[in-house]
């Protein structure tokens, strides 16, 4: 059989993980959103987020890479959901023995870093990993936010806002959150002050009966 080679395995690598592009976000498969977004997606707005982090104290670069790695092993397994009944260790096995297998078609350096990363956001042994899945939970209540308006339904994804209570620390994060909150609100009113005026409008159109004594 003929030996693999390093461009090979990168190659095959790089197919590996562009299969993101193509795994959908499983929360909004379920509860059925149109055109959900794929796991690159989400990874990718992370990424801006961590590129866009004004904290000096945070190694900005790690936080990048830790935004383009922390889900990298559901190009194998696929995106693994509370709701699909698999423990947490179970998820977690599945995902190192992908990460294994993804890290190791790495040369041996990169390997290293590649698997290594995954690892230190999985543990959360670090400030950088410990925002970064903030940024995680940011990007989703984002994105449920997008979907609300785009479907001109306020308030249907409030489960996910819900999962992230008390779970937001970083004050560049809290800032965000309290932003995407308020315009939240503004949403939901205005959608409900449409709705009433609709409603109003559709009363005033009825014909008027008058009634005649005899």
């Amino acid at each position: 059989m003929e030996k693999t080679t390093g461009k090979t395995s990168m190659l095959e690598f790089l197919k590996l993980v562009g299969q993101l592009k193509r795994v959908p976000r499983t929360g909004w498969v379920y509860r059925n959103v149109k055109n959900p977004e794929s796991v690159s997606d989400h990874m990718y707005r992370m990424a801006m987020m961590s590129l866009t982090i004004t904290d000096p104290t945070v190694d900005k670069d790690k936080c990048i890479k830790l935004a383009l790695v922390h889900d990298m092993a559901e190009c194998i397994v696929g995106d693994i959901a509370p709701s699909d009944n698999i423990s947490k260790a179970e998820k977690h096995r599945r995902e190192e023995e992908a990460m294994r297998h993804l890290s190791g078609l790495l040369p041996e350096g990169l390997k290293q870093e590649m698997y290594g990363l995954w690892e230190e956001y999985e543990s959360q042994s670090s400030a950088e990993a410990r925002l970064v899945k903030q940024f995680d939970l940011l990007e989703m209540i984002l994105q449920a936010h997008e979907y609300e308006e785009l479907e001109e339904t306020p308030g249907r994804l409030q489960e996910f806002f819900d999962s992230t209570n008390g779970r937001f620390h970083h004050p560049d994060v809290l800032q965000l959150v309290s932003s995407l909150n308020k315009e939240r609100g503004r949403h939901m009113t205005d959608f409900k002050d449409a709705e009433k005026s609709q409603s109003a409008d559709a009363g005033s159109d009825q014909p008027h009966t008058t009634s005649h004594n005899s």
